[in-house]
């Protein structure tokens, strides 16, 4: 078991939320299922905890009530290895949810996400401060990255 597991406190959705991000990213699974006893009687029977794996990496969602709310403060990073997953993993978690700028969304359960092509980080780090500068530039005006517009504003000339 890894030492830190990302915790996300829900209203009434872990269990939903846990099953939609299972969907979204392959290699995920649910794990144990936990269900609140008659210590919480306004709660006894419902969902408690979910534990899931998205790419082997542990998540607990609890449903905790209204007491707290997801922020753009923390947000989980999406590393994709070409734009075919980029496309398909911003279109999945857009739904029912919110794009923002530079590759970040809000999903429908209001958890902020990045997701970027792992390509955008070799744009940036360019020897050429000038083309890396474009790149800059051009993620800035996007919402969901395109690595190909990307590519082409490091290439443009000067």
């Amino acid at each position: 078991m890894p030492k830190i597991t990302p915790f996300l406190w829900f209203d009434t959705q872990a269990e939903q939320a846990a099953d939609f991000y299972i969907s979204v990213f392959p290699q995920s699974q649910k794990g144990r299922v936990t269900y609140y006893n008659h210590a919480f009687p306004d709660r006894d029977g419902t969902v408690m905890t979910v534990h899931f794996q998205l790419f082997g990496q542990e998540f607990t969602a609890l449903n905790g009530g209204p007491g707290f709310a997801f922020t753009p403060a923390i947000s989980l990073f999406v590393h994709c290895e070409s734009q075919q997953e980029v496309d398909r993993v911003w279109d999945k978690l857009t739904e029912g949810g919110k794009p923002g700028r530079c590759g970040w969304l809000e999903d429908k359960f209001g958890v902020t996400w990045q997701v970027v092509p792992n390509e955008l980080f070799t744009l940036l780090a360019n020897k050429d401060p000038a083309k890396a500068q474009r790149v800059t530039e051009s993620m800035l005006t996007m919402q969901k990255l395109d690595v190909n517009v990307l590519k082409q504003a490091a290439e443009q000339a000067d």
